[in-house]
């Protein structure tokens, strides 16, 4: 596949169908998330209602239960009265329903119905008529002793009730005279308004409804006192208890929030209804998403038509550089790139210039090289029968050092014999450094012998201790390790001092690793001449030198055993220097 398909694909596969697959679930989730909240909000505004509807017939209950004892309302309503002015002049006399509902505002009217024809409809009390009896809430009332809450319209109060009158939720209970042999209907109507109020701030359509389907309060008005029927639910709302039902309103999806309200000593129960239609709250969640979704597919379709004409500049350049470079593997190195460009395949394209210059310089340097090397063989050559015929040099001077040995000895020069025969193993063991490894029994034999030497040249100046542990005798390390550190610290200790000073050497094996202390109680030195010693030590030499150094001795150690196995130097001006190092235990190996 084409690089171009292969980017086509790779951003339709990983960038195009994961962001649509993700742009659809989120709308599918910010849609289902809508509902729930709204589901939620609804629920919550029932309960509410349902709590403040139950404190507000809390009032008109108990002033029934007042009334259901007032002595004076069972006097007046169970009175037979002679005339109509002693019936006038009863009315005018009690005013306690008059009192209620001036003192409360929950209430709208307090109606009392009895079976006493000598009683006239003052609007307050009245005597019970045929339409009366003939209601449905009249007869429900007088099967059941108790308190109901239901919808009652004015019609079914008054006879020839005008048009367009006020629809009213009413507490009605029955009112037993057993001493008369009567009974009668109490009413206490509550004023529209306060439940109104009450529902005027809902977001949803919200309704009241009695048992007998009647909508009591809704916050819209012209659905009060038409039938929970009229608003053509699909669902039956006739169970109990709070539920959440998914269906349809009119013809539209929606759902219903249903909650019951038992009021106090009520045998009646209140539905509070709230209707929301499932498009009303999911329009704007679906405009956003639809908005959203319409700018994504714009955007990829941007994007897409912009990696199709990157890949196609992005081949075109390659394959030019891929020409170039078959032409370079055909031989031909005097090709230039010309493409143009900062990105990669400018800077490819650069280094592809770079990489054939550095090519042709190679092959000029590969030629230069090989004439080089013919003349290099040439000298080898000639320095290897030097050094054939230089070889004779040593031994002539050993030869020399042992004449002169021998003629002390015969002459009794006991002291100068011993000092030459140290002086030509000293040499003969320098000779023989060019091994990698060496035991430190000759590196020990080194030292002694060196520091015989310096005591018979400066004689008392000079005092030695050397103490080696009898187990590092065999175990190798580096040549000319310690003999350079002893050397220093009798040069310079005894140079810079007057007076005799110690040298003590101690090689003791601890914890599998040497440990080797080289100290002197000679002149020391000073702080900075101390810090610019450590500091030279810790650099790389630029250049090969002949004498070995404290230097050399870092290094090599650092080299063989790493970077903290250096040399370590404290030093005091005027009393002396100690150089310690450690080593670990390479193994027992003899010369």
């Amino acid at each position: 596949m084409k690089l171009k398909n292969k980017l086509i694909l790779f951003y339709c596969l990983f960038v195009m169908l994961p962001v649509l697959v993700v742009g659809i679930s989120l709308t599918s989730y910010y849609r289902s998330e809508a509902l729930g909240r709204a589901i939620d909000q609804a629920t919550n505004n029932v309960a509410k209602i349902k709590s403040q509807l139950s404190s507000l017939l809390r009032v008109p209950t108990d002033i029934s239960n007042l009334l259901v004892f007032d002595q004076q309302l069972n006097e007046l309503v169970n009175t037979r009265y002679a005339n109509i002015l002693e019936l006038t002049k009863a009315y005018n006399n009690y005013k306690v329903f008059d009192k209620y509902i001036l003192q409360y505002r929950e209430i709208s009217n307090i109606r009392f119905f009895i079976d006493n024809p000598t009683l006239v409809n003052n609007m307050s009390i009245s005597p019970v008529d045929a339409d009366i009896k003939s209601s449905i809430w009249f007869n429900s009332v007088m099967k059941n002793k108790g308190i109901y809450w239901l919808y009652i319209p004015d019609k079914d109060v008054y006879s020839n009730s005008p048009a367009g009158s006020i629809n009213k939720l009413s507490l009605v209970r029955h009112v037993a005279y057993p001493e008369f042999r009567r009974t009668g209907i109490l009413m206490v109507q509550m004023k529209p308004e306060g439940l109104e109020q009450m529902l005027y701030q809902e977001p949803f359509e919200t309704l009241v409804v009695d048992e007998q389907g009647y909508i009591a309060a809704a916050k819209s008005q012209e659905q009060i006192g038409q039938t929970l029927d009229s608003l053509d639910i699909g669902a039956d709302l006739g169970t109990s208890g709070e539920k959440v039902i998914k269906t349809t309103v009119k013809g539209v999806d929606s759902y219903v929030i249903v909650n019951e309200l038992t009021p106090l000593y009520s045998i009646s129960k209140l539905k509070i209804v709230s209707v929301f239609a499932t498009e009303d709250i999911v329009k704007d969640a679906n405009r956003v998403s639809t908005l959203g979704l319409i700018i994504i597919l714009g955007v990829l379709v941007v994007a897409l038509a912009m990696v199709n004409a990157i890949s196609f500049l992005m081949t075109n350049r390659l394959l030019r550089l891929s020409r170039q470079l078959n032409q370079v593997a055909l031989g031909n190195f005097n090709v230039i790139s010309n493409i143009d460009g900062n990105d990669e395949i400018g800077q490819l394209s650069r280094q592809f210039n770079y990489m054939v210059g550095s090519i042709n310089q190679l092959i000029e340097r590969v030629i230069e090289s090989n004439e080089r090397n013919s003349k290099l063989e040439l000298a080898q050559k000639e320095i290897k029968f030097k050094m054939m015929a230089s070889q004779i040099n040593p031994h002539f001077l050993f030869n020399a050092l042992e004449s002169i040995r021998m003629n002390a000895h015969i002459k009794g020069e006991k002291e100068i014999a011993n000092t030459v025969r140290l002086l030509g193993k000293l040499m003969r063991k320098n000779l023989e450094v060019g091994r990698d490894m060496a035991p430190i029994k000759d590196e020990v034999e080194m030292i002694r012998s060196y520091l015989e030497i310096q005591k018979f040249r400066y004689e008392d100046r000079l005092d030695y201790d050397l103490s080696v542990d009898p187990e590092c005798m065999d175990i190798v390390m580096p040549p000319l390790i310690i003999q350079p550190l002893v050397e220093n610290s009798v040069v310079h200790g005894l140079e810079n001092k007057e007076g005799a000073v110690r040298v003590d050497v101690h090689i003791v094996l601890k914890d599998e690793n040497i440990e080797v202390m080289v100290r002197d109680d000679g002149a020391g030195m000073s702080e900075d001449r101390l810090a610019e010693i450590r500091e030279v030590i810790s650099k790389a030499e630029d250049e090969p030198r002949s004498r070995i150094g404290l230097r050399n001795v870092h290094q090599r150690l650092v080299l063989y055993y790493g970077e903290n196995r250096g040399l370590h130097i404290e030093s005091r001006e005027g009393e002396g220097t100690c150089i310690t190092f450690s080593i670990t235990e390479t193994g027992d190996h003899t010369n």
